[in-house]
Formats: C-alpha cells, structure tokens, sequence
C-alpha cells in the first residue's frame, strides 16, 4: 500500500508507510457485518481495500438513516477514533463483502507519539479532508 492509497497516508515516504503498515491487520468483511456503531468507543480507524461499506446515523435513537456508502479502495471510515471523546460518530456495515485495514487507536496513538512527524501528517491530512 502507497501513500496515494488513502487521503489518511498523503505526504508519508515509504520508511513511515512501512511503520503504519506494521500496526494495522487485514481484516475480512461479510455482506451484513456491522463493523461498528455510533456512540460505541472508537478502538480503531479502518481503510477500505475491496468491497463497500455503508455509513448511517441514528435518528430517535431506533432508526439508523443511510449518510453514506463507501466503495472506493483507500476511503477511510472511523476517523473519530483519532479525536476526543474517541466515540464513533456514525455506524458502519458491509454491504458487499471485501476487506478492510484496520488500525488500532492504541497501536496509531502510541506510533504517534513515537513518530510526531507521522502523527502530526495525519491529523493535517484528516483536518484537510474535513475542511
């Protein structure tokens, strides 16, 4: 995976690329998965490899109102996992079923901190998306 993978990687050379890779896991996802939801504690950030993922939010607490589906290689999902209060802002769920990458707050908050550069990049290239 290059940094052109994911807006989440821009900017990173391949020595950095090489660290993030090293604390994330491939992980299979089966049409219907949840793969988490709102308001649950945010234990990791997940970039999508093949398939596609559907993004909803909770309306009156019982209907979950569709926001988004994701089917492009490198669209990232559960970015709440890198800001305070740490809690997922919206569900997710397969919706064809692929792979996803997934980083967990802990691993990426810990490389952070060891590599200020990678965590300084990635909260740059979050708050350029979101901009």
């Amino acid at each position: 995976m290059d940094s052109s993978f994911a807006y989440l990687f821009k900017g990173f050379d391949r020595a950095q690329m090489k660290k993030i890779m090293a604390i994330g896991k491939e992980i299979p996802m089966k049409k219907g998965q949840q793969i988490f939801r709102e308001g649950q504690k945010a234990n990791g950030v997940y970039l999508l490899r093949e398939g596609s993922v559907e993004l909803m939010t909770l309306v009156d607490g019982d209907f979950e109102l569709p926001i988004s589906i994701l089917r492009n290689p490198g669209d990232v999902l559960g970015t709440s996992a890198l800001v305070p209060p740490f809690q997922y802002s919206l569900s997710a769920r397969c919706v064809e079923e692929g792979t996803l990458f997934c980083m967990e707050t802990a691993a990426l908050r810990r490389l952070a901190a060891e590599d200020r550069d990678i965590g300084c990049q990635i909260m740059t290239n979050l708050a350029g998306y979101f901009h």
